[in-house]
């Protein structure tokens, strides 16, 4: 927050929200804009999207960021079941080469970055 504050005082324009974009582009479909698991693609799901903004408090306060990360990167562990969230990982990092504009670039780092975004924008989301 200071850091936007301070950015609006000297007439610079805020950092980009990219957690934010990339939950409104890859997550809101399923999970919803709100993070509540009401999107619009939720009704041809096999499972309900889970409530993204009660994860910390289900778990005890703490938002439960490795199984998240696993999740996203498409980690999971077979003997959980089948699910019908797609591995964005995989997706991250195919789509590094355009997001750098093929400037030196690790797409595994690119994924890992932006997944960790992803988390930090879902861990705003989370109700007390």
């Amino acid at each position: 927050m200071l850091s936007i504050s301070i950015s609006k005082a000297y007439g610079q324009q805020s950092m980009p929200d990219y957690g934010r974009q990339d939950f409104d582009k890859h997550c809101s479909s399923c999970h919803g804009q709100s993070g509540e698991g009401s999107g619009w693609l939720s009704v041809f799901l096999t499972q309900e999207p889970p409530n993204l903004t009660l994860l910390a408090k289900q778990n005890g306060g703490i938002l439960p960021f490795e199984r998240l990360y696993n999740s996203i990167a498409g980690n999971q562990i077979p003997i959980h079941g089948p699910s019908d969230m797609p591995a964005w990982g995989s997706t991250f990092r195919s789509e590094a080469k355009e997001n750098t504009m093929g400037i030196l670039y690790d797409p595994e780092a690119v994924a890992k970055t932006r997944i960790l975004l992803l988390l930090e924008y879902i861990n705003r989301l989370q109700r007390q």
